[in-house]
């Protein structure tokens, strides 16, 4: 067991992170367990039941919040919103009114309704128009990638058209660049500029983390939307659907295309056919809209050193979780202690750590615990806009979202390892701790642009978020497997679910000599050359003058 066998060293003077030269001070596999034990029992209060799940902007989420905000407070840290330890985040939210909604494909003067949520499932995070009459086309991945020989756009007409496409990428294009340039909102801008009306997505049935049965249980939550007209990512678009992939040959119909052959080339990253479709979408939507507020959590350890303490490394972590659902037999209770309530404990073990030392950092470090993750990154894309207008500089992002510390820490996967030096100070610390270091072991699955990395990477802004990792085939690979279908998004995601509490601590760990190794370093961190968020591909750094 390795959280057992392992002696670990840690100290904010130790030489390689350039603040001092002091002995490293031994960490006993003790002490870890104990600060896994902490991190847990912090999990258990902001999964408590009376957290109510810590939906965005309900009264729960708010307990939590004031609970994290005080826990930075005692952890010694400086307030860094504005009111106080707290960013208030204005949101809209909808919901879907199904008895007054409809969708349906029509052929002529023939109509094909969709049963919502058997069928397919609206989804309201982006603009929508009440009613809509639009052609289909079908664009395989709906990709347009010369870099990477792919062009799924060629030659198809998307003027005034609902573009239908799987959301997903062939193997002849690189990880990170299939899960940002296959992103909603990146799609949607070349959409757009084609003159395309709305998406229907296909969720790549191969890669899905919920089966479709659990995923339409979700359709009549609150969407989120930011407040903001200004960060709407979706303008001009009057209709986003999710189709259910076991109902692709509906949309096929009368094409000659067939739907088990397409899948076929989907599970295996093969090009995918791609043409106009003789049908229509009908759409209806009604939605109830309210205006609410909920809020980041933002604590700052100010640098030591006056030269660089102006620029900043943000260790991030989402709060927020799925609420109370409306539909389901028994629990319907989203405690949420994996996701994400023990990312956040981990942060707030690391200011209690990093506090407690001797010495500061070189570089400032934030602790921001950020609200409607499960919205959209809505939180992270707020706290990244303030950063921007306030003209903060941030140099590096470490994400944490739900590390899954099931079995003892013997590897660690790093979502963004190739991207920029960031990989290669998260390497230099694992070896440090005899972990061994993985890249995403499932590109298809989009991981690296779905949690709030991506509001920094979107900034250009060096980012990465790490997991406890395993080899493929492994006892380990099925614990997971098993956590996925059983936990993952549902009430059994409880805090009194079995973990290693050695592996906590041990992640704890490594996420705190990471950031202090980043605050530490010479000069920022910077994206590599070959990175597909490299210079201006991902937009400017927040802060940049």
């Amino acid at each position: 067991m390795f959280a057992w066998s392992v002696v670990v060293s840690f100290t904010l003077g130790a030489a390689a992170f350039a603040v001092g030269a002091e002995t490293p001070v031994p960490v006993s596999p003790s002490v870890l367990t104990e600060r896994g034990k902490r991190c847990w029992d912090d999990v258990r209060v902001l999964a408590d039941d009376s957290m109510e799940g810590r939906r965005a902007g309900s009264p729960g989420h708010h307990r939590a919040a004031e609970y994290v905000a005080e826990q930075f407070r005692r952890a010694g840290l400086r307030p860094g919103g504005e009111e106080g330890f707290l960013q208030p985040v204005k949101l809209q939210s909808r919901e879907i009114v199904e008895a007054q909604s409809s969708l349906a494909l029509r052929r002529g003067d023939r109509s094909r309704e969709l049963k919502l949520g058997d069928d397919a499932i609206f989804n309201l995070r982006g603009h929508y128009a009440a009613w809509l009459d639009a052609p289909l086309v079908f664009a395989g991945y709906g990709l347009k990638l010369p870099q990477y020989g792919v062009d799924d756009l060629a030659g198809l007409d998307l003027n005034g058209k609902v573009v239908v496409t799987f959301n997903s990428a062939p193997a002849s294009v690189p990880g990170a660049a299939g899960a940002h340039f296959g992103a909603a909102a990146e799609r949607w801008k070349v959409y757009r500029a084609a003159g395309a009306v709305g998406i229907l997505f296909i969720p790549n049935p191969f890669n899905m983390d919920l089966p479709w049965e659990r995923v339409a249980l979700t359709r009549l939550e609150p969407f989120m939307a930011l407040s903001d007209p200004a960060e709407d990512q979706y303008p001009g678009m009057q209709v986003w659907a999710t189709l259910n992939p076991a109902r692709l040959a509906l949309v096929l119909e009368g094409t000659g295309l067939n739907a088990d052959d397409l899948l076929a080339k989907l599970k295996a990253g093969e090009p995918l056919p791609r043409s106009a479709l003789p049908a229509r979408l009908l759409s209806t939507i009604a939605a109830r809209v309210t205006d609410v507020t909920s809020e980041n959590v933002v604590g700052v350890l100010r640098g030591a050193d006056t030269k660089v303490r102006e620029e900043r490394v943000v260790v991030s972590a989402h709060l927020d979780h799925l609420g109370i659902g409306k539909e389901g037999q028994g629990d319907r209770l989203f405690n949420g202690a994996m996701d994400n309530a023990s990312g956040v404990a981990v942060l707030m073990q690391i200011a209690r750590d990093l506090q407690a030392a001797k010495e500061r950092p070189r570089r400032t470090i934030m602790f921001v615990a950020v609200t409607a993750e499960e919205s959209g990154l809505l939180g992270s894309r707020a706290f990244v806009t303030h950063a921007q207008r306030a003209h903060l500089n941030i140099v590096a992002d470490l994400n944490t979202d739900m590390f899954l510390p099931l079995y003892p820490l013997k590897q660690l996967v790093v979502f963004g390892l190739e991207e920029s030096e960031l990989g290669e100070d998260a390497q230099a610390i694992a070896a440090g701790l005899q972990i061994n270091v993985q890249p995403d072991p499932q590109p298809l699955r989009n991981r690296f642009i779905r949690s709030d990395q991506y509001s920094f990477i979107r900034a250009g802004i060096p980012s990465l978020a790490m997991k406890v990792g395993f080899d493929a085939n492994s006892p380990e690979a099925e614990i997971e497997r098993k956590w996925f279908a059983e936990r993952y998004h549902a009430p059994a995601d409880a805090p009194d679910q079995p973990v290693d509490l050695g592996a906590i601590g041990t992640y704890e760990e490594v996420l705190k000599r990471l950031a202090v190794r980043v605050a530490g370093r010479q000069r920022p961190p910077q994206w590599h050359p070959s990175s597909v968020f490299s210079g201006t591909g991902a937009g400017a750094r927040a802060g940049a003058p």
